[in-house]
């Protein structure tokens, strides 16, 4: 259920959006398996020497060549990393958001490799981001429809109920 101002909206309102938490999830962790395969078989037989010469060497030093998720510059992943307000207007706005800057990640990837092994399922993943961007652009849609105001931005539609 939905709640809409002061009534509760059936999900099937909803059903024509053909993203959910659970399938997002479970792609985007497929993302970072195919990631992680990739990064791996770059460097499961590097030699001490070929480390040092990568500059692989400070990541080398914490974790072998085990797979530590982080950014290019050297952060690792953490939890910082989401946003959610309980708003679905900047929830989704902040989703579409995280969707494009991976897929310019995945643009700079491109950009730099040149080896088909690496490119290829990068391009895979490039494609995928843009359909969720696609996906959550339409959920935003659909949440602005079912809104009993069109004043969008001045209020959050889930928690700030109006008096008319």
């Amino acid at each position: 259920m939905y709640r809409k101002s002061h009534r509760i909206m059936p999900v099937q309102k909803y059903s024509k959006w053909n993203i959910t938490d659970a399938s997002l999830g479970t792609e985007e962790l497929a993302h970072l398996e195919i990631i992680c395969a990739i990064v791996h078989q770059l460097t499961r037989n590097l030699t001490p020497e070929e480390v040092v010469a990568s500059g692989f060497d400070k990541y080398y030093v914490d974790h072998t060549l085990a797979l530590w998720p982080q950014a290019a510059g050297g952060i690792p992943f953490n939890a910082c990393e989401f946003q959610s307000k309980g708003d679905p207007i900047t929830d989704l706005v902040e989703d579409m958001a995280a969707e494009q800057k991976a897929r310019t990640t995945y643009d700079n990837i491109l950009r730099l490799v040149k080896d088909p092994d690496v490119c290829d399922p990068i391009r895979f993943l490039r494609e995928r981001e843009i359909v969720h961007f696609q996906r959550f652009g339409e959920g935003l849609n659909v949440v602005k429809e079912h809104l009993d105001s069109k004043n969008f931005y001045a209020f959050n539609p889930e928690f700030d109920i109006r008096q008319k």
